[in-house]
């Protein structure tokens, strides 16, 4: 299919236009990324996600689809070749459909939370809760992954790429808070499943190196602190 007709209107440091990118690398559709900036919204974004106003949002024959885990399974269903990035048993693919609502609305907070720490009593705090989501995404990617090296299986799954597109936000927290949150002493299958899933083809030049992501976190620190300030 050509890449004009399909659009994703994305900003790079995003791990949420990431994941996006990823399932289109996977599934070989070649597509046209329009760089957004946030502080300054296009009207191509606003017109395409007027709920939200945010990226990522694919524009597919014309048709805008918003919210990337929205926009992952229409790339499965609309390109229903393999790979398939859903599980076909209908078990299964509830079960990773749980677990993916587990880590954008409970365990990627944590993360967050852990890097906006300012003090050591509150990072110690949120590292622990950090380590016990890891410690039940772990348990999930060994039931899930059935001995083999993802937690689709022998490929890169829904859960793989849903995961995945964190991974560049967890080595610059790493750098951010100088803890390993990935440690191979508490999560030793969950980070030889990182290193795979990075040294992917289809994950490859897409995720921002950990240090540009962490430059684009103190950056965003110190805007926030300074339009703090200027309002009170």
């Amino acid at each position: 299919m050509a890449a004009s007709d399909v659009k994703l209107l994305g900003a790079r440091p995003s791990p949420f236009v990431n994941r996006v990118q990823v399932a289109l690398n996977l599934k070989s559709i070649d597509y046209e990324f329009i760089p957004q900036n946030l502080a300054d919204k296009s009207e191509l974004l606003l017109k395409s996600n007027p709920v939200h106003k945010k990226v990522p949002v694919l524009i597919h024959g014309g048709q805008p689809i918003s919210e990337s885990l929205v926009i992952v399974q229409y790339v499965d269903e609309v390109w229903s070749g393999p790979p398939s990035l859903l599980p076909a048993d209908p078990y299964d693919r509830a079960t990773v459909r749980f677990w993916a609502a587990y880590i954008d609305e409970k365990w990627s907070p944590l993360v967050r939370n852990l890097i906006n720490a300012t003090d050591e009593q509150s990072k110690a705090a949120a590292a622990e809760k950090v380590f016990e989501g890891l410690k039940l995404l772990e348990d999930a990617f060994v039931n899930s992954s059935k001995g083999k090296g993802f937690f689709g299986g022998e490929k890169l799954g829904f859960l793989d790429v849903v995961l995945g597109c964190y991974l560049g936000w967890v080595r610059a927290g790493e750098i951010i808070t100088g803890l390993k949150i990935l440690d191979e002493t508490k999560t030793a299958a969950l980070v030889g499943w990182a290193e795979r899933f990075t040294s992917n083809k289809a994950v490859d030049g897409v995720i921002p190196e950990p240090e540009e992501l962490a430059n684009f976190m103190k950056m965003q620190a110190r805007a926030a602190a300074a339009a703090d300030a200027s309002s009170k």
